[in-house]
């Protein structure tokens, strides 16, 4: 039953008023200004979001056609970009509703929150991997697409009782492009079953990334609450849970993958399983061990590449040299979580860039410390 937020359709009233629209016009256009079609919007931001605020409120808003390409790193997904004026509703939605779920979630799903991320996943991570001597990995086959689409909005309605406001989202869950097909049966299921269930959201949505953590949100209180495992970290679909008996996590898997069957997902077979802590065990690109932390080999090259694309842009004089160093300096930031020295240094010189902007290169990174060799591509 829903707790009744929203109840007298106060969130949609908020969702079709255009100075609030015209805020996350603003958000949803971060980073991104120079793109024609947000440059377009963002012209005529005024009139653009009064319109959008007009379709909104006479129910006559639909998702419009999705743009999808296809990357291969660091495996091949289809990305789907949505055009920006469903970008700003999207925006919308996410901040009126993020507030009334984000404290029903667990302080150990880091996905896409404020104050969360990759790197805080990875430091508690971390940190476990000192203190407990086993690790359950898990992830969920192709997590994205089998999303459940009625299963996916029952969850939603279970705290937001505004029909406006849901009217919209339900939109934007159906208006789903078709993702990459997936067969699963559950019990219960006929033959045609599956086939009969729309399921999927796009990979690159907002929305998509904030309906995941709420989908699986039933997923962490049953491992915390139900199961009783008080050390945990969830980073969307990639789960670890730590424990001192080896033999009850291998209990806990298969009470994960029971609990999974219920929202109509499964377990990754050939990914995962129960691990010492002091062996190597990889997650969100790097690979922990102990008290160490050395970035993926996968990782090392896929930034090699990229880092030799921009030098080749560098001198070609398609790409400016701020925009290198700004480059460099973030990937600097993500290897500062990892220990190996020397690191940093070794992939710059490899890709050309060595000497491109010295501001973003530290002294400790030119000492002539030893490479490991899982650092050769």
């Amino acid at each position: 039953m829903a707790s009744g937020i929203g109840r007298h359709g106060e969130l949609h009233q908020r969702l079709i008023d255009p100075s609030h629209l015209m805020a996350c016009a603003v958000a949803a256009a971060r980073g991104k200004r120079r793109r024609p079609e947000v440059a377009r919007f963002l012209l005529d931001l005024e009139p653009n979001c009064f319109a959008l605020a007009a379709e909104l409120r006479e129910g006559v808003w639909f998702p419009g056609q999705y743009r999808t390409f296809m990357v291969t790193e660091p495996k091949p997904r289809m990305i789907s970009a949505a055009p920006f004026r469903d970008r700003v509703v999207h925006h919308a939605l996410v901040s009126l509703l993020e507030p009334h779920f984000e404290r029903r979630f667990v302080a150990h799903s880091f996905a896409c929150r404020r104050g969360k991320g990759t790197h805080r996943a990875l430091m508690r991570a971390s940190s476990l991997f000192q203190r407990r001597r086993f690790v359950l990995k898990a992830d969920v086959a192709k997590f994205f697409p089998s999303i459940d689409h009625e299963l996916l909005k029952a969850a939603v309605r279970r705290v937001i009782a505004d029909d406006g406001l849901m009217v919209v989202l339900e939109r934007v869950i159906d208006g789903s492009n078709p993702q990459e097909p997936v067969m699963s049966w559950f019990p219960g299921d006929d033959l045609f079953g599956p086939a009969l269930r729309r399921r999927g959201l796009p990979i690159g949505n907002l929305t998509s990334q904030f309906l995941a953590n709420v989908y699986l949100d039933q997923v962490d209180h049953a491992v915390m609450d139900r199961l009783g495992f008080g050390h945990y970290v969830r980073y969307c679909d990639d789960m670890l849970v730590f424990d001192d008996d080896r033999d009850r996590l291998w209990d806990a898997r298969a009470s994960l993958a029971a609990e999974l069957a219920r929202l109509r997902l499964t377990l990754h077979e050939r990914k995962g399983g129960v691990h010492a802590t002091h062996a190597p065990v990889p997650f969100l690109g790097f690979v922990l061990c102990g008290g160490r932390r050395r970035l993926a080999r996968a990782s090392v090259v896929r930034a090699t590449r990229r880092l030799r694309r921009q030098a080749a842009a560098l001198s070609g004089g398609l790409m400016a040299l701020s925009d290198v160093s700004s480059s460099v300096a973030a990937w600097r930031g993500h290897v500062a979580h990892g220990t190996s020295p020397g690191l940093l240094m070794r992939v710059l010189m490899r890709s050309g860039l060595g000497v491109v902007d010295s501001s973003v290169i530290h002294e400790e990174h030119a000492a002539s410390a030893p490479v490991p060799a899982w650092t050769v591509a």
